[in-house]
């Protein structure tokens, strides 16, 4: 985790994104600043990509671009397109910290480079649900960011139904225009909500065990947002997304209930709670693949 960082480079109308051309241990960008998807001797971006298409997209935010992985070959992207749905090459389509709404103005802003996109999964969700919780005045017409001035002592804080209610609410505003631009561009629309450590199992691994209380004596992350981290909010949560995405007719797939239907009391998923090992970005990748009868 020591080459992931926030806060990352300010970036005009999308506030911030990823450092162009960087290229440390862990991940590689390009031009733009987008994580390269690797498939064995190729790599590929929306920066660099030559072929004529179709390619694929997987769109979001941080654990798109795969925080927590070792090395390029090991994020979603790429563990589709290596292993799991080769048949087409997939772009890790996603910035660090973006709500819902960050993630479509990149879909905007970059729109003209892509070649043709036969798939678009929207991996998303967690983001909006943490910003929720920020004052009203704070989250305006599309919602809160994370460069918000924090909240006042005084101010107050919106329950977990509240906070549900805020976010579903945000990510089908948003959901809207990315299907009007899916069925544009000719491509098939999903959203597979984002999992949550403490959304998948309530006893987390050895390992994640160890690693969350070392970050709890370095974050607050647990303590300001323990409304939202139980299982009970991760269900409602769930069902208020699938809700909204079948009255869209955007199909929905519960990443959180498959993904704990299928680890393990061992497997070692998580290095933080938002963000996945090697092994739990290879499972998602494969829970996708197979839901969404990808090839």
């Amino acid at each position: 985790m020591q080459h992931y960082y926030f806060p990352v480079p300010e970036q005009p109308y999308l506030l911030w994104f990823q450092k162009p051309d960087e290229s440390t241990e862990a991940f590689n960008t390009d031009h733009l600043g987008f994580r390269f998807t690797v498939s064995g001797d190729r790599r590929t971006s929306p920066g660099t990509y030559r072929g004529d298409g179709p390619v694929r997209l997987l769109a979001g935010s941080s654990s798109v671009f795969g925080v927590g992985a070792s090395t390029d070959e090991t994020t979603i992207a790429s563990r589709l397109w290596t292993e799991y749905a080769p048949a087409e090459p997939w772009f890790a389509f996603g910035g660090q910290a973006f709500n819902s709404a960050q993630e479509l103005v990149l879909l905007t802003l970059f729109h003209h480079m892509l070649p043709p996109v036969s798939e678009i999964v929207l991996f998303s969700g967690v983001n909006n649900l943490v910003v929720s919780r920020l004052p009203e005045e704070q989250q305006g017409v599309h919602g809160a960011h994370y460069q918000a001035e924090p909240p006042a002592d005084d101010a107050v804080v919106p329950g977990p139904a509240e906070r549900v209610q805020r976010a579903s609410d945000r990510t089908a505003a948003h959901l809207r225009t990315w299907q009007a631009l899916a069925n544009a561009m000719g491509a098939r629309l999903v959203f597979a909500l984002q999992p949550l450590a403490p959304w998948v199992r309530e006893e987390p691994s050895k390992e994640e065990k160890k690693l969350f209380a070392e970050l709890d004596k370095a974050s607050n992350f647990r303590s300001v947002h323990s409304d939202i981290v139980s299982m009970d909010v991760g269900r409602d949560y769930a069902a208020a997304l699938e809700k909204r995405c079948q009255e869209i007719g955007v199909p929905f797939l519960n990443t959180t209930q498959l993904l704990a239907e299928r680890a393990t009391p061992k497997d070692w998923l998580f290095v933080d709670r938002v963000h996945m090992t090697d092994g739990g970005y290879d499972m998602v990748a494969r829970i996708l693949a197979e839901e969404l009868e990808l090839r």
